[in-house]
């Protein structure tokens, strides 16, 4: 049995799974993320190169134009003269997943529901991110259990996060609460202390009090925001009467969907709407790719990452 064959669950009628993760593919998505990230994909490599990191490379006389917040303050006293410390370059990677568990991502009318891509995103990514001593970290936002899975190594990173997703899984659980992916991404913040990748993988679904938190952490980090759709969120289908439920708040709305004014109407919006989400995410700093839960989401993502432009 693959290794990620078994760290997936078994699929159902109800929750069918991300579908299959082609070994393939995979490799592809290693390879677009290496090449994309660049010199931030360094856990691969040991460094030989001073700068901004954690082990202490030697250190030397202080000379004009150094980082007085690097003198060594200990050796300066023994010696008499100004020494500073300096640092390997941090080599390890570092990738955040920011990942959406509100009520809204259980909605899905094709192949398999906006959970189940996000679980194959996760999963896909997790795969990667792990890979050669790199770490990965986790913070889901959106039901009442918000969790916070700091960067581990290897299998230990990915390990935590596919805990944390089963978490989500029990069965007789009503998961509510309150979409905030501002809170979300402001913790995030707080806790990644080095230049890291951020992925977030949500519907973006809800209010919109993250674009000041995505802002400030883009600034800082690499930012990849994942959108995750359903066809039957962009067009009402011709189906008669229909009771439409909000399942963030609960609101309920009545419409007849046999009105075709009403259906170009609904289609008009929704697409305003997301088009509007693409301009918040682009002025924030954020690439931007959308996944839907009809077709090969996983082959979309590779090639989204091997194409993707530098910001």
């Amino acid at each position: 049995m693959s290794p990620l064959r078994a760290l997936r669950a078994d699929p159902t009628p109800e929750r069918p799974g991300p579908g299959p993760l082609p070994d393939a593919l995979l490799r592809a998505l290693e390879v677009s993320i290496g090449r994309r990230m660049g010199g931030l994909l360094a856990g691969d490599y040991r460094s030989a190169v001073l700068g901004e990191g954690t082990e202490l490379a030697q250190v030397r006389p202080y000379v004009p134009g150094d980082d007085v917040r690097r003198i060594d303050w200990n050796v300066t006293a023994r010696t008499g003269e100004t020494h500073v410390r300096v640092q390997l370059a941090e080599r390890v990677l570092v990738t955040w997943l920011v990942l959406d568990t509100s009520p809204s991502m259980q909605f899905g009318t094709a192949d398999r529901r906006k959970a189940d891509v996000a679980e194959g995103v996760a999963i896909a990514i997790g795969h990667v991110a792990t890979r050669r001593g790199n770490r990965l970290g986790l913070v889901t936002f959106g039901d009442r259990g918000p969790r916070s899975v700091p960067p581990r190594q290897g299998r230990l990173g990915l390990i935590g996060l596919l805990d944390a997703l089963r978490e989500e899984r029990v069965d007789g659980e009503e998961r509510v609460g309150a979409t905030s992916l501002g809170d979300a991404l402001r913790r995030t913040g707080s806790m990644a202390r080095q230049r890291a990748v951020v992925v977030v993988v949500s519907d973006f679904r809800g209010p919109v009090d993250w674009r000041r938190p995505l802002l400030e952490l883009a600034g800082r980090h690499e930012v990849v925001a994942i959108e995750i759709r359903d066809p039957r969120e962009q067009e009402l289908p011709n189906a008669g009467v229909l009771w439409l439920v909000d399942p963030e708040t609960g609101r309920q709305m009545r419409a007849d969907t046999r009105n075709e004014r009403l259906r170009a109407r609904f289609a008009a919006a929704a697409a305003e709407e997301r088009a509007q989400l693409a301009r918040t995410l682009a002025s924030a700093g954020s690439r931007h790719v959308v996944l839907t839960t009809s077709g090969d989401w996983l082959r979309s993502l590779a090639v989204f990452l091997r194409r993707g432009h530098r910001r």
